[in-house]
């Protein structure tokens, strides 16, 4: 793909916002990632990173499990395969968008 002929309108529309971009970019870093520490490193309230990973999981992008520990409620996050593919994609044209 090169540069020159990359339209910007090919990024993904979903992953484009920076909380989602913020939040498929923390959980790619490893098999899943809990709520809370998520919410931490992207530095977003509860219900702010609600609606952006419920968006997520309307495309199919991200799947949330959620379940007790020590009797506290926890959902834990984690890219789906088709979710993988889509952040992996996105980054190859945001590259081919700046050249690199």
């Amino acid at each position: 793909m090169s540069a020159s002929a990359f339209d910007h309108s090919q990024l993904d529309e979903v992953i484009h916002s920076r909380l989602r971009l913020a939040a498929m970019a923390v959980v790619s870093a490893g098999d899943q990632a809990d709520f809370t520490d998520l919410r931490d490193k992207v530095g977003a309230t509860d219900g702010n990173l609600s609606t952006h990973l419920r968006k997520l999981e309307e495309a199919g992008y991200v799947q949330l499990h959620k379940h007790f520990v020590n009797r506290r409620p926890r959902t834990d996050c984690s890219l789906t395969e088709a979710g993988r593919a889509a952040f992996r994609d996105y980054v190859e044209r945001l590259g081919a968008l700046l050249g690199s």
